[in-house]
């Protein structure tokens, strides 16, 4: 796959876990509500608006794909940037 991808997390969902930010803390990171949040790959700022995508650089790509399908929430949600459609996650 060498399409570009954007990842979410669906804070409802989150369990705290960490699985995410151990795969990718270039990626996540958790909040003071200890939730995972993503991050701007750019600027590494914490997206915490409901719903926020952070796009994925391609050296994480594997390991964001790994964080979805490991993630015991169910709650990680990694869609390609041309068309949203899910590659990763509970509706791929």
């Amino acid at each position: 796959m060498t399409d570009s991808l954007r990842v979410w997390i669906d804070q409802e969902l989150c369990t705290g876990d960490g699985l995410c930010v151990q795969y990718a803390p270039e990626v996540f990171e958790f909040d003071i509500d200890g939730l995972a949040y993503v991050k701007n790959s750019q600027a590494g700022d914490l997206l915490a608006a409901p719903g926020s995508r952070a796009e994925v650089p391609d050296a994480l790509r594997l390991d964001v794909i790994n964080s979805a399908k490991e993630c015991p929430g169910d709650c990680i949600h990694v869609v390609r940037a041309a068309d949203d459609v899910e590659v990763a996650g509970p509706d791929a």
